[in-house]
């Protein structure tokens, strides 16, 4: 955030300043005592197992320049700036519209079932080749992530891509009304929160709400292979952009290495060679949408290459390690059955001749679509896999589909430490490994036991 007032900040998120100097400037937002810096402004945020306002006197003991709080707090001194509001959430969403209004910047916004964040690196690394970017960090994409990403941003910025995320319906509009997006971009329509949405059909309505947030003078990039690609084009009244047409940008001579993946990207009769520091067909989709991009804020083909090749991708996705001579492809970060199948497929693709092992954990979200969906994942485990080693009690439709579907060594654990005893003794140098479980499975910590 460029500098400002507690007096500017107080009138724009509709606060009062009660006690404190006003003339005092800010220019970074802190919601976590425990991550702020002297000088930051905490922001007072509260849930249902915890409240912010227990907290302002360590933030005004940590250098803080004040607090926006919703009541008064005791244990600060005197003349701490503090800045009462009635809703905190609802100032500071306040607060970010005021701000945005203020940035010169062109704004790529992105959602999505799977591929959200990688897309987001992709789409900054390319944009970062020519132009200033402020970008979301990891995947802070909710009513209290866009907000604070926003204020993050400076008036040197030149482009700003910033990731949307739901699980529930009704969460996406107010999202892309509040990032006005000049170019937008949906990954695909997928499972993912299905448990809340019940259907694709009405994930697809929610995520298509991007679309139709978008101005006539807006582009909206969407994925030439996903099936929903007709429906959500006619959505929007912005000009629409297919990636991975034949006709169009699309990806020739895909070249698995352990070190990433090599291809040509092919763009109105240019051809320009391309490297991406990840492996999995997928993530070349994801960086397709990324160069459309990239080519609408008017970068060269050439130049769009480069930005792949210097991405830094958000930690544990499809992160490529040797650990002893096996090749551990790290992607716990999150997962689903789309993503799954993708991780495996990707696995299933890098060189060499060892054996391929499957670590799954649960996924989340997936109500009465649970069932199928570790079926889905056992099945193609069974197709593209040595070994599969299911962890916790979830996964057993899993390990049971697998089991019925294919030749492959199914084994079931109870947890991520019985999962790293096992994967210590079957894998050997030259072997493949790939991690992944959504968040709450914390698969990472196979990675931890077997390191």
């Amino acid at each position: 955030m460029d500098a400002t007032t507690l007096h500017a900040l107080a009138a724009a998120c509709g606060g009062v300043l009660l006690c404190g100097d006003g003339a005092v400037a800010v220019t970074d937002i802190c919601k976590d005592t425990r991550a702020l810096k002297a000088g930051d402004l905490y922001w007072v945020l509260s849930g249902e197992n915890f409240d912010g306002h227990q907290f302002v006197s360590a933030a005004a003991a940590a250098g803080a320049a004040g607090a926006v709080v919703a009541r008064e707090v005791a244990d600060v001194p005197a003349d701490f700036p503090l800045i009462r509001v009635d809703d905190p959430q609802a100032a500071l969403v306040r607060l970010a519209h005021w701000y945005r209004d203020k940035l010169a910047a062109r704004v790529i916004c992105l959602t999505g079932s799977n591929g959200k964040t990688s897309t987001k690196d992709f789409a900054a690394s390319v944009a970062s080749t020519r132009f200033a970017v402020n970008k979301t960090e990891g995947n802070l994409n909710n009513h209290i992530g866009l907000p604070l990403t926003i204020l993050s941003a400076k008036s040197t910025d030149q482009v700003c891509v910033w990731e949307i995320g739901m699980n529930h319906a009704g969460e996406i509009e107010p999202l892309a009304s509040l990032a006005r997006p000049d170019i937008g971009i949906i990954t695909n329509i997928g499972v993912a929160h299905i448990e809340f949405l019940g259907s694709r059909e009405a994930i697809a309505e929610e995520k298509g709400m991007l679309g139709e947030a978008l101005s006539p003078n807006a582009v909206l990039v969407l994925p030439e292979w996903d099936e929903f690609t007709p429906s959500l084009a006619a959505r929007t009244k912005a000009r629409v952009v297919l990636a991975g047409t034949s006709d169009g940008l699309r990806a020739e001579k895909l070249r698995p290495s352990t070190h990433g993946l090599d291809f040509e990207l092919v763009h109105g009769g240019e051809k320009v060679a391309a490297h991406l520091p990840v492996t999995g067909d997928h993530m070349v989709r994801n960086a397709l949408l990324a160069v459309s991009a990239g080519l609408e804020l008017g970068l060269t083909l050439r130049e769009c290459a480069s930005g792949l090749a210097a991405t830094k991708l958000s930690a544990r996705r499809l992160a490529c390690l040797d650990v002893r001579g096996v090749t551990v492809l790290d992607d716990s970060y999150n997962a689903n059955p789309d993503s799954m199948e993708a991780a495996l497929h990707a696995l299933r693709g890098l060189p060499g001749g060892g054996r391929r092992f499957a670590v799954l954990g649960r996924m989340g979200e997936l109500g009465s679509y649970a069932d199928e969906g570790y079926r889905r994942v056992g099945r193609t485990a069974a197709t593209t896999m040595s070994v599969l080693i299911a962890v916790g009690p979830e996964t057993g439709p899993m390990a049971e589909a697998a089991r019925h579907a294919g030749n492959v060594e199914v084994h079931s654990v109870a947890d991520t430490g019985e999962a790293a005893k096992l994967l210590r003794e079957l894998a050997r140098p030259g072997d493949a490994v790939v991690l992944k479980g959504s968040r709450a499975a914390r698969m990472e910590r196979v990675l931890e036991d077997f390191s």
